[in-house]
Parts: structure tokens; sequence; C-alpha cells
């Protein structure tokens, strides 16, 4: 059998669809190994750095040397290191101690492997909100240019999936919009919580630290302070054990879990109107519906939407396990778990984000489809608008009920037995008894009257809370977004 190249041997081997499919290169970057382990680096600098000022016998020239080489990572090196070792900490301690001789001596220093790890999980993290947040904020201005455009515009408003009173298009968009708003809120407080573990030693205790700076707490604290500044934190988390607890882990995976709830309820939605044909997803001029029934047009950017939220969803049980099962200061059965859960829950939000934002900005609206099932039952809906009208120009309640009850089961059963159109409007008109109202018909059944403030609830709501929610994001506001598949 032939040596496989490079091209087949990477088709030979199983790639995650997250990243070799839908993923945006920088979120795939962010979880990289080249982001990784740079950080890894950056993290020893950074604690050299802060030794040093604080006395430590680290000397300008070994800084400089680690500067140098903070992304000369040689990974074939390092990954034969951890062979051998059995420790990916240790592999690239020794891998970046090879290419920094002089400074070989005080990398890591006094540190532990959760130095690197866990600072750098927390810096992935925040990184991920940051990538995610501008995006969230573009659908959500997206969804509000076409709530706004459509905010006069009524439509059969469903309760049970059973029709109900009217609302409008633009109405219903905005209950997309505010679970959106608040996946918003959630996904900034979630990264604005987020702390540094910092310097903690092994169990947390800052043990090591300690000896070194020659018992000399408050050097410890500003060793820890310093350290936080250079990452990029405001806070350090005061206490840890060797990690920094897993319930944080709970908090970040929870919004995202919510924000994958809330794109399945607005995808599902839509999927629910592309059956009825009142609204659409875009569909391009050369995309194939049905391999077999060339005339379907699947909503297939809604239904990926909701496959991958499910997938979402689910990953919060990931670490609501692993943080119930961290044995004291801590356990490594959180290791592997977590290289998956982390990096495929911000994986999967970026992706359905950025189909989000492609699904809004060319969405599809049918207004004389809209309209014509308004006209099938909008009759029934009127029937009190009726009565009132009839009571107003002399009649008797109960008798004009009585009409009606009889007259809209006839309709109902026209619709039902014969699949007929509703008549219930023109058995009125037939209807001597409802003579005194024949000039008011139409404007009794006029779709506009139906939708109460609907109008006026989108314009105050996009007006008051969405757009002020979105002003943080507006330089990055602009250029529609195509998938790649």
């Amino acid at each position: 059998m032939a040596t496989p190249g490079a091209e087949e041997d990477v088709l030979s081997r199983y790639r995650s669809p997250l990243v070799s499919r839908y993923a945006s290169p920088e979120m795939g970057f962010n979880f990289s190994e080249r982001k990784k382990f740079g950080t890894w680096r950056r993290l020893w600098l950074y604690l050299a750095q802060a030794e040093k000022s604080l006395g430590l016998p680290i000397t300008d020239e070994q800084i400089q040397e680690m500067e140098a080489n903070l992304d000369n990572i040689d990974f074939k090196m390092a990954a034969e290191e951890e062979k051998k070792l059995r420790h990916d900490v240790m592999a690239h301690v020794h891998t970046f101690a090879h290419c920094c001789p002089k400074a070989a001596a005080i990398i890591h220093l006094g540190a532990t492997s959760c130095y690197v790890g866990d600072n750098t999980d927390l810096i992935v993290l925040r990184d991920g909100f940051n990538l995610l947040l501008p995006k969230l904020a573009r659908v959500i201005s997206r969804l509000a240019d076409f709530a706004e455009k459509y905010a006069d515009l009524p439509t059969l408003g469903f309760t049970h999936y059973q029709p109900a009173q009217l609302t409008t298009v633009g109405k219903r968009c905005c209950l997309w919009i505010q679970d959106l708003c608040m996946d918003l809120q959630n996904l900034e407080r979630a990264r604005d919580d987020l702390r540094f573990r910092g310097v903690k030693g092994t169990t947390g205790t800052q043990a090591s630290f300690l000896q070194l700076f020659e018992g000399d707490h408050s050097k410890v604290e500003e060793l820890d302070r310093l350290v936080t500044a250079k990452a990029g934190f405001k806070r350090s988390y005061m206490v840890t054990g060797q990690t920094y607890s897993r319930k944080v882990d709970i908090e970040v995976l929870s919004v995202l879990a919510s924000l994958g709830a809330s794109i399945h309820k607005i995808c599902t939605d839509i999927r629910l109107l592309a059956n009825l044909k009142e609204i659409e997803e875009p569909f391009e001029k050369d995309q194939i519906g049905s391999s077999a029934m060339p005339y379907k047009r699947n909503p297939m950017r809604s239904e990926r939407c909701c496959s991958l939220a499910r997938h979402l969803m689910t990953l919060v049980l990931d670490p609501l396990q692993t943080a119930s099962v961290q044995w004291f200061e801590r356990t490594l059965d959180d290791s592997a778990n977590r290289r998956v859960c982390l990096a495929e829950a911000f994986l999967t939000a970026d992706i359905i984000l950025s189909t989000l934002q492609n699904i809004s900005e060319g969405l599809v609206v049918y207004p004389k489809v809209i309209e014509r099932r308004i006209r099938q039952e909008l009759p029934f809906m009127a029937t009190e608008n009726i009565i009132m009208a009839m009571v107003k120009a002399g009649g008797n309640r109960q008798d004009c009920h009585e009409k009606i009850r009889v007259l809209s089961q006839q309709a109902a059963a026209v619709v039902k037995q014969e699949g007929g159109d509703n008549d219930f409007i023109a058995r009125v008109r037939a209807d001597p008894y409802f003579s005194p109202i024949h000039k008011q018909l139409e404007s009794l059944l006029d779709p506009s009257s139906f939708t109460g403030r609907a109008p006026q609830q989108v314009a105050k709501f996009l007006k008051e809370e969405v757009r002020p929610a979105l002003i943080p994001y507006q330089s990055k506001m602009g250029g529609k977004i195509e998938l790649a598949l």
C-alpha cells in the first residue's frame, strides 16, 4: 500500500466537523495548539518579569531571550518530549528552555502545571466570549432591522400551534430578539465575572512563592496582582485549590447552553413558517433542496442551527458532573473532559451565530400568503366585533350570538368537511338579520384593527432596549456573512 501524502493522511483521519466544516477561523485559532502553547510561554514570561521586579535574581538578558522566542515553538520536539515524559507542561518547559538556554533555570519558577494550564483556559474563555459577543450583537441588529420593517404587517398568531389572535411579523420577531438580548447580557456577565487563577501554587496556598520571597507575604500578593494585570484581568480568584473552581466552567457553559435554547426556538419558528410558506430563510440560486424532489426548498440553515444547538445545550452536563466530583484540592479526571466540552461549546456557539446571522440577513416574507391565511381565520375572530356592532345598532346580544354560532358552525363545516374556503362573512352578508351593519363589515374585518399595540410595542422595544444594548458593538456591525458550506 502506497504511503499517503499529507492531504490523503488528513482525509484518512477523523476531524471534528466543528472545525473542518463549520467554525470561523478566529474561533478555531482560539482553541488551537498554537494559541494554547503560545499563551503558556507568555505566562512564563509574565511570571519571570513580575518575579524580577520584586527582587528575584532574574536578568534582563533572560527576559529578552524569553521575549524573543515566544512564538518560536518546535512542536515536533514538544511532542517527542511529551511522549518521553508523559507530561505536557514539562515537555513544553523543556522545549522553551531549549531555545532559551540562558533563561532555562528560571522558566516556570515556583509554578505548578495549572499556572499555565488553568490561566490559559481562562484567557481562552475570555477571548472566546469576546469573539461571540459581536456576532450575537450583529444577529440582534439584523433582526431588529427586520422587526422594524415589518412592525405593521399583520399575521396570524399561534398558541399551541393553533390559530390565535393576530400579531405582526415584526412583533413576533421581537420575541426572538428579547431572548437574544437576555443572552447578550448573560454572555457579557459571564465574561466580566471571569477572574484569573493567578499564581497560587500546587494546592492554592502559594507556599512555593512564599518560600521564594523568604516569607514576605506582601510580595507574594503583589506577584499575584502583577501577573493578573499582565494577562489582562482585573481580579484573580482569592482562593483556589490546585485549579480554579470548576463551577466557573458551569457558569460559562450555562450561558452558552441558554443561547443554544434561544436559537433553537427561533429557528424552529422559522422552519414552521417555511412550511406555512409565510417566511423563508435565504435560498441560493443554485441550491438544491432535495436530491429526489427538485421543487423542495428545505430550511437547511435553520435545521443546522437546531441540530447544533441541541449539541450545545447538552454540553453543560459535562462541567456539572465534573465540578461535583472534584475531590478536595483537585483530581485529574476533569482534564480530558474539559479539553472536549469547553472548546466544543464555543465552537458550536460560534457556528450557530454565524448561521443565524446569514439567515437573518436574507429572510424572505410572503405578504400575500400571510394575508390569505388571515382571511381564512379572521372571520371567526371578528365575531365579537360583529356582535358589538349589532348591539350598537340596536340588536340583542343573545340573539346575535346565536345567529353567529349557527353561521360559524356552517362555515366551519365547509372548511373542515368540504375543504372549501371560510365563507362565514358571505353568510353574514346574505342574512337580512345583519343588514344594519353590512356596510361596516369591511372596517370590522380590517386586520390592522386586530393587532392591538403590536406596532407601538415594536417601536418602543427597539428604541429603548435593543438599540442601546448594541451601542458597544457599533463598530463591528458591518458586513454580511456567507456560509462556507
